[in-house]
């Protein structure tokens, strides 16, 4: 069955980080959401490969999507130049069809979300190519939603993710061997200190606060978004349909940076 929402991570936690709430609101929604991970993390400082498949499949439970699978493709070797990358996410695109591919956005501090970015915004590319001889049929998504990981940049839109925020929080949760295994269980990195969960709320706080809510998840594309009209909302009678983004404007001068 075609998906709605097919979302792609580097790694198997990496899609609860950056869009968690935005994953779990479109499932509330009654859309088909599908979870992609790209590798199982088997360069990660804490955990091993079963484990990281075992967390992400708990996590999967709590946000609701109808299912996830792991490409296995090389941590710390996510890159558009392998045609066998390539190949790997053309495939997957083309089986479920999606009408949205989520992926990470290119600016941030871990070279393989930034990897990703690139390959699979060139495999999504490829995937709408009719001379393209593997996977099936041409499929070309609707567009591209990238989401933040580590870093941030100016969001196109922000998705209200407010009533949702907790189930984001037992997502995040599942994954132990990332954030909470016992101190004498685990080498300390990044993610295993208090302040990357800091990190990771200020930022959908900061956007939420932006945009008038208290959690959003920003979202940038690189097509420009038709609206009907010019007003920032709408309300019960204005004929909003199904699948259209509940999307939040955020002004220049609010967004968040870190630089």
């Amino acid at each position: 069955m075609p998906l709605d929402l097919l979302v792609f991570g580097p790694h198997p936690d990496d899609i609860e980080i950056g869009l968690g709430g935005t994953v779990a609101r479109h499932v509330a929604l009654g859309f088909r959401v599908g979870l992609c991970d790209l590798t199982v993390g088997e360069m990660a400082s804490n955990g091993t490969p079963e484990q990281r498949l075992a967390e992400a499949e708990a996590a999967r439970e709590a946000l609701g999507a109808a299912w996830r699978e792991n490409l296995r493709l090389p941590d710390g070797g996510l890159t558009a130049e392998s045609a066998g990358q390539v190949r790997a996410v053309v495939e997957m695109v083309r089986r479920w069809q999606p009408r949205v591919v989520a992926a990470p956005h290119d600016r941030d501090r871990h070279p393989d979300h930034a990897g990703a970015s690139r390959l699979l915004t060139r495999a999504v590319f490829m995937a709408g190519l009719r001379r393209y001889p593997h996977g099936g049929d041409p499929w070309r998504p609707d567009w591209i939603c990238y989401y933040f990981v580590n870093d941030a940049d100016r969001p196109s839109f922000v998705v209200d993710v407010s009533r949702y925020y907790e189930v984001k929080r037992r997502a995040l949760a599942c994954h132990v061997s990332q954030f909470g295994a016992p101190a004498g269980e685990r080498v300390s990195t990044r993610l295993t200190s208090s302040r990357f969960r800091q990190l990771i709320e200020s930022r959908d706080a900061q956007f939420g606060a932006a945009a008038g809510v208290a959690f959003a998840e920003g979202i940038v594309v690189r097509e420009p978004i038709v609206r009907p009209d010019l007003f920032k909302h709408r309300d019960a009678d204005s004929g909003t349909g199904p699948g259209e983004w509940d999307a939040l404007s955020v002004s220049e001068d609010e967004w968040p940076r870190w630089e």
